[in-house]
């Protein structure tokens, strides 16, 4: 039986791979998508989900979410990363559809109580949304089978800072939130996606195998990967958020340990996760190690099936 899976995302580059992903893998029934600020504002990110359903010719719901942080105030999208529309060099994002008229929060708390312990909520954008519909039920983790989350990282440091990583980073007391008062949470961060690397080549071959999505992605990561090599980190792009869809429905390619979180609220290491023994919470299973060729493979294997 296939896993049912909810994604709230900020699509964002990594979130189409994720999501492209998600649509072609039979092991994944997508209840809906949610959607956030964070690579794009949260109604790009809407339009943008709305997009890449229909070129992948899914019905998924979409709900709009949250546009701004709990605390902090409002970021600017991350546009040198992903472009100033989400996707690279794709600017006539233009669906045909809409989003459900409930907001995020709402469809979440909802959606968990009529699957109660059924659905995976895969987060792979800052957790603005899952905070908010923790407000709106306790019990809404309680109703989850889990949550897995891009984000954070225990070993490595950061993305955006040198001690965060940018989904946590653009809304930290949201994040702090989940993992106080979360449960079943698993943390797919930096520690493991920053191992999952791709060159470009990678992606001219997927386009090979998938003309119309493979090669929308191999046009969209080419734009990622240039922004990577301007910073002279990698020569590639990493896996960051299909690596948390694989880690929903292949959890052993990932090696993983548990771990009380925390995150830093103020000052310079805003937005670092930090493994505090003595915190009152209940342990999250933090990814420590991963096997890179089954997560290329399992996600390569899956989006050459889209036409």
């Amino acid at each position: 039986m296939a896993t049912k899976l909810i994604i709230d995302t900020d699509p964002g580059i990594d979130d189409a791979m994720a999501i492209f992903y998600a649509i072609a893998n039979p092991e994944i029934d997508i209840l809906g998508l949610t959607t956030v600020f964070g690579n794009v504002t949260t109604p790009q990110a809407t339009r943008n989900a709305l997009f890449l359903l229909e070129v992948a010719n899914a019905n998924v719901p979409v709900s709009s979410g949250l546009h701004q942080p709990r605390s902090l105030p409002s970021f600017p999208p991350s546009s040198n990363v992903h472009g100033d529309e989400g996707f690279g060099p794709l600017q006539l994002i233009e669906p045909k559809g809409e989003p459900i008229t409930e907001n995020a929060p709402e469809f979440l708390v909802r959606t968990a109580k009529e699957h109660s312990g059924e659905i995976i909520l895969c987060a792979i954008g800052p957790l603005t949304n899952v905070a908010a519909a923790i407000d709106i039920d306790p019990d809404f983790c309680q109703n989850l089978k889990g949550i897995v989350v891009m984000g954070g990282s225990l070993a490595v440091g950061g993305n955006i800072t040198a001690a965060a990583e940018a989904n946590i980073y653009h809304d930290p007391h949201a994040a702090e939130h989940v993992f106080k008062y979360g449960c079943n949470i698993t943390l797919v961060g930096l520690d493991v996606t920053d191992q999952v690397i791709c060159p470009r080549q990678y992606f001219k071959e997927l386009a090979v195998e998938s003309p119309h999505i493979g090669g929308i992605l191999n046009e969209m990561t080419d734009f990622y990967i240039n922004f990577y090599e301007s910073i002279g980190k990698i020569n590639g792009c990493s896996l960051h958020d299909p690596s948390a869809l694989v880690a929903c429905v292949n959890r052993e390619f990932f090696k993983s340990t548990p771990h009380k979180l925390r995150v830093v609220l103020s000052g310079d290491r805003i937005g670092e996760t930090i493994s505090d023994k003595n915190c009152a919470r209940a342990n999250v299973d933090v990814c420590i190690d991963v096997n890179v060729s089954g997560v290329k493979d399992n996600f390569f294997s899956n989006v050459a099936k889209l036409n």
